[in-house]
């Protein structure tokens, strides 16, 4: 790897971070030292900040540097970067809460020296007021430092595709991928307001400094649009390329989609081990058609990779050791686990059919015992119609159950009391505790529905509920020990010999990669306190992403019977069928769709490559600690 933060692909510097953690303390720390500096010499710094999960731990690191090192924000200037409209200043989604509450309420920022864009002007109002705004950054001398975050759709703050790099601020339409990506926040598209107010790229532009940071795989694919295209009014990132002291900060995640990730040989010369020669030749072999084994001298020659066939001249010899390696990671029933202890950890109550549904049958029917972990209740991603249709079910089974008398009235007034208050509900409004609980019973039911399907039954299911989770919003506490605690204590219980993890950071709302952080922890703890390694890691992915055919070290092949059992399985789902609360952006399939077209999209790959022809399969990526 060069030690240049750019190749000839990219038209902005790019540092890449292994992690997300990593990349937010050193953003943190240049902002830190940026204040330390101007303080020194008695200048204000003037600050544009975003909102959302991508900066969240950049804030906290900024209020760690002030309550423990001492780091002075008292002559700091912000500016709010972007708003709904219309939206009142306290609600749950408000960007102006939200940098209230994970940030400026937290540090000696003067308030008066905080500016917001207030969602709850009226239409007359606007116009003059984001003029004033303007005004006011002027006044302040200008923004020292602009940190961005990149939409979907590829917006900086709500400078959405077609933004011209003059705009300044102003109230804008936003973008339906904007909308689709925001509608978990307000729990459901329709309440996701059409508009925003939003500082213009003009006005970032005038800053002396940028700093755009993205993290996981979905944002892979934009962040290649921004940095390695052309300039484009559709990706209005792009056109931080024409700021003098801009840079894009990623995890490795986010930056998996850029040539000098995905085909590094393409852009630099680079150091050909065992692995990444496998990378290149599966590269190849999809590029030009072949199967791994009918690759030619002439094949790697007429797609540059010479200096392969430099360091592995015997290109017969080279190909076979990849499809071999590749064949012996193709597990059948009879080489995985069998009469060994499994607990099987899933973030959300279907996550563990959608995402290993065929893993999961197949170690149902070799007797090992399994436990399935349910880490949070998913009680937030029920609508509330759900609540009032069964509800409805049980006030019509009353008497068929035998609940009469003073029982049967209890029920119809503590039936008409909640759908009361979901009548009134505003959007994004926390439920009441006995909706929370009737939600999280009926993804629990589903649950257990589902894994029926596979042979088992409830006693083969933890609902375990980490605490993180019990918010009743979409902003959850962070992880900790007691999330910790409550994994240890089952693994304490159970002894695993295997358990499963979801590495599917994609999931846009962060659950899976929490409830990762949190058995992260816990099997740091439980391997020490026990001496030995620990349980084998088999770690899969859901409904956002697969692993990289390169990258698994297990692919187990799922029969057309076997899919349809696994079909079944997610269609007990019911609360998250036709319709999911978050189904994240770009993709309109339902889960069951995407697990079919993920597992067959698999098989179809490895086919090509020349192996062996299934119907579907699922990957893995196994290790013995995270």
């Amino acid at each position: 790897m060069p030690n240049s933060t750019e190749t000839y692909r990219e038209h902005l510097p790019v540092h890449i971070f292994e992690d997300a953690l990593s990349l937010a303390h050193k953003i943190a720390n240049h902002i830190g030292s940026l204040i330390r500096e101007r303080n020194s010499k008695d200048l204000n710094t003037v600050l544009g900040l975003p909102t959302g999960s991508t900066p969240l731990d950049v804030y906290k690191e900024l209020i760690r540097l002030h309550q423990e090192e001492d780091l002075d924000f008292s002559r700091v200037i912000t500016f709010d970067l972007a708003e709904y409209y219309p939206i009142e200043p306290d609600q749950l989604q408000s960007y102006y809460r939200f940098l209230r509450e994970n940030l400026l309420n937290h540090i000696n920022v003067p308030s008066d020296q905080t500016h917001g864009l207030p969602g709850n002007l009226s239409e007359s109002e606007v116009d003059q007021w984001c003029h004033s705004y303007e005004d006011k950054i002027r006044e302040a001398g200008g923004l020292d430092l602009v940190l961005l975050r990149i939409g979907r759709s590829g917006h900086i703050a709500f400078n959405e595709p077609g933004s011209s790099k003059t705009d300044r601020t102003r109230k804008v339409i936003l973008d339906s991928i904007t909308r689709k990506d925001a509608s978990g926040h307000f729990f459901g598209d329709d309440h996701v307001p059409l508009h925003g107010i939003t500082v213009g790229v003009g006005t970032i532009l005038d800053s002396r400094e940028i700093v755009l940071m993205a993290t996981g795989e979905g944002k892979a694919g934009i962040i290649r649009r921004a940095v390695e295209e052309t300039i484009n009014e559709e990706v209005t990132a792009s056109y931080l390329r024409e700021h003098p002291k801009s840079a894009v900060f990623l995890d490795r995640a986010a930056a998996g989609s850029l040539t000098r990730e995905q085909t590094p040989w393409l852009v630099y010369d680079v150091e050909w081990d065992l692995e990444m020669a496998k990378r290149a030749v599966i590269w190849l072999s999809e590029r030009v058609g072949k199967a791994i084994l009918q690759l030619e001298e002439a094949d790697f020659h007429n797609n540059r990779l010479y200096s392969l066939v430099y360091a592995y001249p015997d290109i017969d010899e080279l190909c076979l050791t990849v499809f071999d390696d590749l064949r012996r990671r193709i597990y059948y029933q009879n080489q995985l686990p069998s009469n060994e202890r499994v607990i099987l950890f899933s973030p959300h109550p279907d996550d563990d059919v959608i995402s290993m549904g065929g893993m999961l049958d197949k170690l149902v029917r070799n007797n090992n015992e399994i436990i399935v972990a349910y880490m949070t209740n998913g009680s937030v991603a029920v609508f509330d119609a759900d609540v009032s249709r069964n509800l409805g079910f049980i006030e019509m089974c009353l008497q068929e159950l035998g609940i009469t008398g003073d029982a049967s009235e209890a029920f119809r007034s503590n039936r008409e009391e909640i759908l009361s208050f979901l009548a009134k509900k505003a959007p994004g409004e926390v439920d009441l505790p006995a909706v929370q609980r009737i939600k999280s019973a009926i993804r629990y039911s589903e649950a257990i529905a589902g894994i029926e399907v596979m042979g088992l039954d409830q006693s083969h299911a933890r609902f375990i509920d980490l605490p993180f989770y019990q918010t009743g919003r979409i902003k959850k506490k962070p992880v900790g020990q007691d999330d910790a605690n409550i994994i240890i204590d089952l693994m304490n219980e159970q002894n695993p010999d295997h358990i499963f993890v979801a590495g599917d950071l994609s999931d846009p709302h962060g659950t899976h990669r929490i409830c990762y952080v949190a058995i992260q922890m816990a099997l740091e703890q439980y391997n020490k306190a026990r001496g030995v390694q620990g349980p084998r890691v088999w770690l899969y992915r859901g409904a956002w992403q697969e692993w990289e055919i390169h990258q698994a070290d297990v692919f187990t092949p799922i029969s057309r019977t076997e899919m349809a059992r696994k079909i079944e399985a997610i269609f007990k789902h019911e609360s998250q069928k036709d319709r999911a609360m978050f189904p994240g952006a770009y993709d309109d399939r339902e889960f069951w769709q995407r697990a079919r077209d993920r597992n067959t999209g698999t098989a179809e790959a490895l086919n090509r490559l020349g192996l062996p022809e299934f119907y579907g399969a699922e990957a893995f990526v196994t290790v013995y600690s995270l």
